[in-house]
């Protein structure tokens, strides 16, 4: 199973994105408290658009909770990464791959990446920038565990044929 990991979001309309990306990839979402926004509020609704009631997704109260509750394969994005995301092997489809980011401002704390330095990450970019928005480091990401897994039980065709489809062949 593939999850994304948020070690303390805080802007509301990023999660709303990962999550409709989560939606779309069948993907779980953990979330990791505390959170910058309220789970009810509008943006985050309104960007995950109309898909949150298809999301499975999990709350923890710190990052305790989150690693006493789960287990696999944690591999982290931080801007003190040296290798590529593209550097790890995630093609077993029978592992649970966490892809874990941190909050906007500050990443992940440096207390929970140094013991899993061999994990950390980065995802290759300019020196013109700090960083990547993060709801598009997930996706970055999350495409390239699925492309590697050949995108597994996800649709190469629109599902939606009946519905206005015009055929380009």
């Amino acid at each position: 199973m593939l999850n994304i990991v948020l070690f303390e979001p805080e802007i509301p309309t990023n999660t709303g994105n990962i999550m409709r990306t989560c939606v779309a990839t069948n993907t779980k979402l953990h979330l990791i408290k505390p959170l910058g926004f309220s789970l009810d509020e509008k943006s985050v609704k309104r960007s995950g658009v109309n898909y949150i009631d298809k999301l499975e997704y999990f709350v923890y109260e710190n990052w305790n909770d989150f690693i006493n509750k789960n287990n696999g394969d944690f591999y982290f994005f931080t801007r003190y990464g040296h290798k590529p995301h593209t550097s790890f092997d995630y093609s077993d489809i029978n592992k649970d791959i966490y892809l874990i980011f941190g909050k906007e401002s500050t990443g992940i704390p440096k207390q929970i990446l140094r013991p899993n330095i061999d994990k950390c990450m980065r995802i290759p970019m300019s020196s013109n920038v700090r960083s990547l928005n993060l709801s598009n480091c997930c996706a970055i990401v999350l495409y390239e565990v699925l492309r590697q897994q050949n995108y597994r039980d996800l649709l190469f065709e629109e599902p939606h044929k009946d519905k206005d489809y015009i055929n380009l062949d």
